[in-house]
C-alpha cells in the first residue's frame, strides 16, 4: 500500500467502498472512528469515507470504458480526500460532533429542526474502525509471529448493515472482522468478505498494471523503475 504512495487506512477504506457497492448495489453512509487526542479529554470524531471522490472511483472501477490510468488517478484523488477528512476530524473540524451539539441545543430550546431530523435519521449501514494490533512498537512481529493476534470486532449499527473492524498486523497481514445480523436477508458476511478480497485484488492488479506501464515508459526514457511486491490474499 505504501509503495502505491497512498495512506494505508485510505487504501483499505476505498476497498471497503468498492466491496460494499458490489455487495449492496448502492452507496451508503459510512462511519469510521477517529481519535481527537489533540484535545484535553478528547474522545472520538466521525470520518465519512463515502465521498463524492470515492463514489467516482468506484463507478470507474465498474465501468469497462474507463482506462486503468484514469482509475489510478481517481483512487489517488479519493484517498487524498479521505486523508483530509481524517485530519479534519482529528483537529476538531469534523461534522458529526457539531451535528450532535446542534441536536442537544435544539432539544434544550425545544426547537424542531427539519435539517437535523433528516441528517440524523440516515442509517450508518457500513460501520468501520481500524484497531491497533499492539500497544507498543517494541514487539517485532517478524521475529515473534506467534504473537500476532486477530483481535476482535463489533456488531453492525444498522439492522441491514455491516460492522467491519480491520487490523494491520505488521507489513504483510491484514485482519478483517465482519459482522451482520442473522435475521437480515440483504446482508451476508461471507459474501461481503469475498467482495473485500476481490476489491483488494482488483486494486493490486490495477497498480501492477500502472507500475508496469510506468516501467515501460521509463525504460524507453532510459531510467530504471521499481515494482511493488506481490501480496497474497488469504481468506
Amino acid at each position: 500500500m505504501k509503495k502505491c504512495r497512498l495512506s494505508p487506512d485510505a487504501y483499505i477504506q476505498m476497498a471497503l467502498q468498492l466491496a460494499y457497492y458490489r455487495d449492496a448495489g448502492r452507496f451508503s453512509l459510512t462511519y469510521e472512528a477517529s481519535m481527537t487526542r489533540l484535545f484535553r479529554e478528547g474522545r472520538t470524531e466521525t470520518v465519512r469515507p463515502c465521498t463524492i471522490e470515492s463514489a467516482a472511483w468506484v463507478k470507474a472501477m465498474e465501468d469497462d470504458n474507463t482506462t486503468n490510468e484514469e482509475r489510478v488517478k481517481l483512487l489517488q484523488k479519493a484517498c487524498d480526500r479521505h486523508q483530509l477528512g481524517y485530519q479534519d476530524a482529528m483537529c476538531g473540524r469534523g461534522i458529526d460532533r457539531h451535528l450532535f451539539c446542534l441536536y442537544v441545543v435544539s432539544k434544550y430550546l425545544e426547537v424542531d429542526s427539519p435539517f437535523l431530523n433528516e441528517v440524523l435519521s440516515e442509517p450508518w449501514r457500513l460501520s468501520t474502525s481500524q484497531t491497533p494490533h499492539g500497544q507498543t512498537p517494541k514487539m517485532d512481529l517478524k521475529k515473534h509471529p506467534n504473537c500476532i493476534s486477530s483481535g476482535g470486532g463489533f456488531g453492525p449499527v444498522a439492522d441491514d448493515g455491516y460492522g467491519v473492524s480491520y487490523i494491520i498486523a505488521g507489513e504483510n497481514l491484514i485482519f478483517f472482522h465482519i459482522s451482520a445480523k442473522l435475521n437480515c436477508k440483504q446482508t451476508d458476511v461471507h459474501r461481503f468478505g469475498e467482495n473485500i478480497c476481490k476489491a483488494l485484488a482488483d486494486i493490486r492488479a490495477m497498480f501492477e498494471l500502472h507500475f508496469k506501464s510506468q516501467g515501460e515508459t521509463n525504460t524507453k526514457n532510459g531510467t530504471a523503475s521499481t515494482k511493488p511486491n506481490k501480496a497474497k490474499l488469504v481468506k
